[in-house]
């Protein structure tokens, strides 16, 4: 165990930990301002932003010997004894010059500049630029080119902190960014007939600290104040990223990743930053439908409650397809109707897409195969309450020779319309076929029942990733007008008092499933380690 000094206040330091300045300065709450530096990066220490004061403090005397010369805290480890002063004269003085530099040559194009609201340089400049303007305002020309299908730069407002380039470089390793020209007239490029076209490009947007890449996806279309952030996990695939959804009036703009070591560390992948349109397709199912006759007519939720459950404790064999992309407290009070409902009643897990192989980047990132959120929950609440532990395709398998059930209670929510002429033909025989989606296809045709499910973005719950680590969210929007969340259904079957509360379905589930058992106390930011529990 180490200690470091940062303007007085001690931080101390685990034995083999590495920490820079800046690091050591934020465990005290000190902000060390920076634009080149990066946790997830190489230190090149170009922007000299977070230029600090540093010396050794001698262990017997407590005497403190300082260098001669400012350093900068990104490049300075914080070893025993090292101390840091971060707001002498001197320090000061250097970060208004470093920021004053930067902006004789940025356009004040501020009101029309997509980061306006969260730019570095509009903070630092309010923070730590000078106090008045000391150049003429320069003309700009606004020189902008797309860097690939997701990204467009904005020449004249880069800082040239060259974070993007160090990214493709060193995270994605496809090396499509580069720095041309010499001095004053760097910028940044792809090599020809290379361009920005890497599975996690659009984190270079979320990386930069001006308003020099801009999402062509989201350019133009909000302004960041009228937005709010809602912490949730992406659904694309089994790694289950942590996430911002930012939104407007239940209108999502953007997604943005979320810091979580354990997880996705500070990135996303393309597919799931972009893979929210289907929340509002206008193909979308929003409204209950139940067979009268040979066609499907509307019905209203409190009728449509009261004659399912009425229609379901009729049947003497159930069948409940639970889809990897319900929560973990959906999957567990469907199941757990079921079981009132029928006792010996088949639960199956639904079936799992999956694409391609898994993709895996330097420092750990992985792009799943596996394209759903919540196979490993799903899975374990039907190993806990089921009689027997089926899947998909193990339950069509035994079609032949055991189908003619009596109803078959189908949870899908499906991102991208799924058919299977397999489940037509399972579900044939059936006498009262269930089908919850999110989008119609043959199967919902099909179906006495036509329910609608909600997007990932209107549910509040639980996944478990493919590493076991559960992850807790509330809903970021609301689901279409007529849509009741799949949370809600249930817990009205269920016939249960209150609002539904994913929160206390979850301390529920913690206390009869083993496997969630680590899931007892309030889920942290990052999640739960739900091996923890089993091993121990």
């Amino acid at each position: 165990m180490g200690s470091v000094w940062v303007d007085g206040h001690e931080v101390e330091i685990r034995d083999g930990e590495r920490l820079n300045g800046i690091q050591a300065a934020a465990r005290v709450g000190i902000d060390i301002p920076h634009y080149c530096w990066h946790p997830g990066l190489s230190v090149v220490a170009s922007c000299r932003m977070c230029l600090v004061e540093t010396g050794r403090r001698n262990p017997a005397t407590g005497e403190v010997t300082m260098l001669g010369k400012l350093v900068p805290a990104c490049q300075t480890p914080a070893a025993d004894g090292t101390v840091f002063v971060t707001n002498s004269v001197a320090v000061v003085e250097a970060r208004a010059r470093v920021e004053e530099g930067l902006l004789l040559r940025h356009p004040v194009d501020c009101p029309i500049c997509d980061k306006a609201g969260e730019c570095r340089l509009q903070d630092y400049f309010y923070q730590h630029g000078q106090p008045e303007r000391r150049a003429d305002i320069q003309p700009f020309t606004s020189r902008r080119r797309a860097l690939g299908d997701t990204v467009t730069l904005f020449v004249d407002r880069c800082v040239m902190c060259s974070r993007c380039v160090r990214f493709c470089r060193e995270v994605t390793q496809t090396s499509e960014l580069m720095v041309i020209n010499r001095g004053a007239h760097e910028e940044i490029e792809v090599f020809p007939g290379f361009p920005l076209s890497n599975p996690l490009s659009g984190n270079v947007v979320d990386l930069c600290p001006v308003g020099a890449l801009g999402d062509r996806d989201f350019l133009y279309n909000q302004r960041v104040w009228f937005m709010r952030s809602h912490e949730h996990v992406c659904a694309g695939c089994a790694t289950g990223c942590s996430i911002f959804v930012d939104e407007n009036q239940d209108r999502i703009y953007r997604l943005r990743p979320r810091e979580n070591p354990y997880v996705n560390q500070w990135w996303m992948c393309d597919a799931g930053r972009y893979g929210w349109k289907h929340a509002f397709d206008p193909q979308r199912l929003i409204e209950p439908r139940m067979r009268r006759g040979e066609g499907l007519a509307s019905i209203e939720w409190e009728e449509a409650i009261r004659q399912l459950d009425a229609a379901l404790r009729q049947v003497e064999r159930l069948t409940v397809i639970l889809s990897p992309f319900l929560t973990v407290e959906e999957s567990y009070l469907l199941a757990t109707y079921a079981r009132q409902v029928q006792p010996h009643a088949t639960l199956v897990l639904g079936p799992v897409p999956e694409q391609g192989e898994d993709q895996s980047f330097a420092g750990g990132f992985v792009i799943a195969a596996e394209k759903c959120p919540n196979r490993r929950g799903v899975a374990a609440v039907i190993a806990a309450l089921a009689d027997r532990d089926l899947n998909w395709d193990a339950w069509l398998a035994e079609q032949p020779g055991r189908g003619n059930w009596d109803a078959v209670w189908w949870a899908g929510g499906y991102p991208r319309p799924w058919q299977d002429s397999r489940a037509l033909q399972a579900l044939a025989q059936a006498k009262l076929v269930i089908v919850q989606d999110l989008f119609a296809s043959p199967l919902t045709e099909r179906a006495d029942w036509q329910l609608p499910a909600t997007a990932f973005a209107e549910r509040a719950g639980s996944y478990v990733n493919r590493d076991d680590r559960l992850q807790s969210f509330a809903w970021a929007i609301r689901p279409p007008r007529g849509v009741l969340s799949e949370g809600q259904l249930y817990w009205r079957l269920l016939g249960r008092e209150g609002m539904y509360q994913a929160r206390a379905v979850l301390a529920e589930v913690a206390s009869q499933i083993v496997f969630f058992s680590a899931a007892h106390e309030p889920v942290p930011a990052e999640g739960v380690d739900l091996r923890i529990k089993q091993l121990s």
